[in-house]
């Protein structure tokens, strides 16, 4: 029943009820991620995603990225390029995640990063 109460009014556990019946009615399946998202088209052109999982918008691949955003180019048309050895996995953005960035994570905060001339 809680999760039906939050179907209906709650937008940040995946998609709404409202966003259900649109993608059921006018809403034309084009792809999905290697994440598990979901991406959709009506005929006048709207674009939407149907996220798996928490909503994030920095969870969309680059190859996804330019065409929910009508950015053209050849990536449009082909949403599984090839992928080098070089090229790294696309991740999502990790702030204020255990998984964040920190630079002087493992160094001695008190370490100064200069010496004065007059000791």
């Amino acid at each position: 029943m809680l999760t039906f109460f939050r179907k209906i009014f709650t937008w940040w556990n995946r998609d709404t009820l409202g966003t259900r019946l649109k993608t059921i009615l006018i809403g034309k399946f084009v792809g999905k991620d290697s994440f598990g998202n979901k991406y959709y088209e009506s005929k006048n052109g709207k674009r939407w995603v149907i996220y798996s999982g928490e909503i994030d918008a920095s969870k969309i691949p680059v190859e996804w990225y330019s065409w929910i955003h009508f950015t053209p180019n050849k990536i449009e048309k082909n949403h599984n390029p090839e992928k080098y050895d070089w090229q790294k996995p696309h991740q999502p953005n990790l702030t204020g995640t255990e998984s964040a960035y920190f630079p002087n994570k493992n160094k001695n905060i008190n370490e100064k990063k200069y010496r004065s001339w007059k000791d």
